[in-house]
């Protein structure tokens, strides 16, 4: 049943037609747990909420799969508003980005025409900026828009997920760039091709690469809601002796906040990812595909309307 549901809503999040009909009516139907609004200004406020409990957030204005060019270029100014908003306000955030939003899927010159425009306001803000991780069919592409980009500016990172049989080898090729890597299993539907169709091989192969990254001496974030992965990231870094400044925990916002605020009581840095915006479907679709409590908390909160 668990996988049924799984597969259904990540069908879902690719419905064009869908995600049109939720941007025009807003965030409804428990949207709102897992997104911070619809604008910049709601979401300044939840940031500024989560950095007086101690927690550090990054931002991300919701968008993905853009055809039009022009969409794409306005997809980067709200994103440039957010870096403004982050610096004017003095949050404790960084960015998260999607390329498919910066026009990957229209042309390379498109999309880092877009991501130059971001990441030199970034700097100028001191803002950190992370290239979020999409499907596997634009795994490479992305990899390498963040080599090219890393050679340019140092406040970028990039995810690399657990279930792709390849990351391993990410993990190895991008050690040169001493990067600064979120390391998550994985939230899209993905051949046994090209990905473990098993979790017990997804969990293993994410604690492999979590202790390669961090014995290679670059920072990582563990972002996972898993205590079981979480465990093995504290017993390793008092292993091996890896100071608190090296790694961070991430997780969603509206996902497991009591555990987030415990691990700030125990001293580590704990980040919290927080989107906004209007084309929250997508995002929504696959919230509710990881997790079947995520889908009780939703259907509970249609029937009190």
């Amino acid at each position: 049943m668990e996988k049924l549901l799984r597969n259904s809503f990540m069908y879902l999040s690719k419905n064009k037609m869908l995600t049109k009909l939720a941007k025009k009516y807003g965030l409804r139907f428990g949207a709102s747990r897992f997104v911070a609004g619809d604008t910049i200004e709601r979401a300044t406020k939840v940031i500024k909420d989560l950095n007086k409990q101690g927690l550090v957030v990054t931002l991300d204005f919701l968008g993905e799969f853009i055809e039009d060019e022009q969409e794409a270029y306005e997809m980067a100014t709200n994103s440039i508003k957010a870096i403004e908003a982050i610096g004017n306000n003095d949050l404790q955030s960084q960015l998260s980005l999607k390329l498919t939003s910066m026009g990957l899927d229209i042309s390379d010159e498109v999309v880092m025409k877009n991501m130059r425009r971001i990441m030199t306001v970034a700097k100028q803000q001191n803002v950190f900026v992370t290239i979020d991780m999409e499907d596997y069919s634009r795994c490479q592409r992305t990899i390498d828009i963040f080599k090219e980009l890393k050679k340019e500016f140092n406040n970028i990172g990039t995810v690399l997920q657990a279930y792709l049989y390849r990351t391993v080898k990410d993990i190895e090729e991008l050690n040169e760039f001493s990067p600064n890597l979120r390391l998550v299993k994985g939230a899209y539907k993905e051949s046994p091709k090209v990905a473990f169709p098993e979790k017990k091989d997804v969990d293993e192969n994410y604690k492999k690469i979590i202790k390669m990254h961090l014995l290679n001496g670059n920072f990582t974030a563990v972002a996972t809601h898993d205590d079981a992965m979480i465990d093995y990231t504290k017993k390793l870094v008092k292993e091996h002796h890896i100071p608190k400044d090296q790694f961070e925990f991430q997780m969603l916002y509206g996902i497991r906040p009591e555990k987030q605020l415990e691990l700030v009581k125990e001293g580590y840095s704990m980040r919290v990812y927080v989107p906004y915006g209007t084309d929250w479907y997508g995002y929504f679709m696959r919230r509710l595909a990881e997790r079947p409590a995520n889908v009780a908390f939703v259907l509970k909160g249609i029937m009190k309307r």
